[in-house]
């Protein structure tokens, strides 16, 4: 104690920087100690027991959680039907290693069975541990005691309940791609239902169906049929095969034309015809059968545009003349006829403007210029006075249907145009495919 104080008394007698460090190795001390003694009991000493097929309980000398400390203890076990090699306890040693090797061999197993006169027996995995063997006579004998016996932990034999060692039988029948029927798209299929039979006994099972049965219609594309057998101790077995029913496969209407298909539309049988807008010339086979080996009949078709005079009348005309381009009838028509160019569209007629007087005559198509020599045979086809505002209604059979000595609404022009023998047909596919205006 005097010497503490006599040193405690030289230190505060020193400069102010040494006492500051003298209280604080004084203070860090204790901390240090304690980090210390901490990872000498935390930090593993020895590498951790890893036991295939087998695991181990350890205890360290502290009583603390497994950490593999010096002096920790390990009892190693086998799992269930396996075997230890090696010493029942480990201990970690000084040098870091622990004091013995341990591994837990394959499983058990029993001495081999005795082979029955006039029988014999078949196992699940030999003579090894868990193993089940069931024996067996041959025809016209009779087996007398145990039937099925197991191999049990102790590598003795046991006799045991009536079991079924292998799951029943089941055949699937053999079904090939089915065509579907002429004007449908189904195909009625048959196939006799399998029978299952108990691998142990020979006795037919029941079979449990999951899909459509024998006999029924099935539409066209994959159908999965399941049969699932069970025998008397609860095993199955499952067997699954797929009807197929084909047809041609679908058409699609050709760019600016229209399809129409008998039938189900791609069935053994059906036919398609197909047809173009106005303006369009159909090139390739106007209509297409189903055949029988899956495959269409005919060319693809394809509509092209048309060109001439003739062309012209391939769709409905409304033709406007006006002799100058400031004439007020012919800034009215054009004007009202803006927002129904939708509802042009839709009923395919071509707006044909006749500005001028010959030979300063201009024709235009939309926003193509027609050639002076077409223009000019147009006006005298129907009759086209030069000199003042006058507007021609002319369906795709070039017939003269109706004309305007002044403005006309657009829904005056549709409800003439509706009327055309074609345009009801024309109207029909649209509404099949969901074509309108706003």
């Amino acid at each position: 104690m005097c010497r503490f104080s006599k040193l405690l008394k030289i230190s505060t007698t020193s400069s102010p920087e040494l006492v500051r460090t003298f209280l604080i190795l004084l203070f860090l001390f204790p901390l240090l100690v304690f980090v210390l003694w901490f990872l000498f009991l935390e930090t593993p000493w020895c590498s951790p027991i890893k036991v295939k097929y087998g695991y181990a309980n350890c205890r360290s000398p502290q009583e603390r959680y497994y950490r593999s400390v010096l002096g920790t203890t390990c009892d190693i076990h086998c799992q269930k039907g396996y075997e230890l090699h090696g010493p029942q306890h480990l201990i970690c040693q000084s040098n870091k290693r622990w004091s013995g090797k341990v591994f837990c061999k394959r499983k058990k197993r029993c001495p081999p069975l005795s082979m029955p006169p006039n029988g014999g027996f078949k196992c699940a995995d030999g003579a090894y541990f868990n193993s089940r063997c069931e024996y067996y006579c041959s025809p016209g004998y009779q087996l007398k005691g145990d039937r099925v016996v197991q191999c049990m932990d102790n590598k003795a034999w046991r006799k045991t309940s009536f079991l079924y060692m292998e799951p029943p039988r089941i055949q699937c029948p053999s079904v090939k791609e089915k065509i579907a029927e002429p004007n449908k798209l189904t195909s009625r299929v048959f196939w006799d239902t399998p029978e299952g039979r108990d691998t142990a006994d020979g006795i037919l099972t029941d079979v449990v169906l999951k899909g459509l049965p024998p006999g029924s219609y099935f539409s066209e594309g994959d159908h999965k049929i399941q049969y699932t057998v069970y025998d008397r101790a609860g095993n199955k077995r499952t067997c699954k095969f797929l009807v197929k029913v084909r047809g041609c496969g679908k058409l699609n209407a050709p760019d600016n034309g229209y399809i129409k298909c008998s039938g189900d539309g791609d069935n053994y049988g059906a036919t398609c015809d197909f047809s173009c807008i106005g303006g369009y010339e159909l090139k390739g086979s106007p209509a297409r059968v189903c055949q029988y080996n899956l495959g269409w009949s005919g060319t693809e078709p394809t509509c092209t545009r048309t060109s001439g005079l003739c062309a012209l009348f391939e769709t409905q005309l409304l033709i406007i003349s006006t002799p100058t381009a400031s004439n007020y009838f012919y800034r009215m028509q054009l004007g009202i006829l803006q927002p129904a160019q939708c509802g042009l569209d839709l009923r395919h007629v071509t707006v044909i403007e006749l500005v001028g007087v010959y030979p300063a005559q201009l024709g235009r198509i939309g926003l193509r210029l027609m050639s002076p020599a077409l223009a000019v045979q147009l006006r005298l086809l129907l009759r086209i006075p030069h000199y003042n505002f006058y507007m021609v209604v002319v369906d795709k059979h070039g017939v003269d249907k109706e004309r305007y000595p002044f403005p006309a609404t657009p829904a005056e022009l549709f409800a003439l145009i509706d009327t055309f023998s074609l345009r009801k047909e024309e109207m029909k596919l649209q509404t099949e495919i969901g074509r309108s205006c706003p």
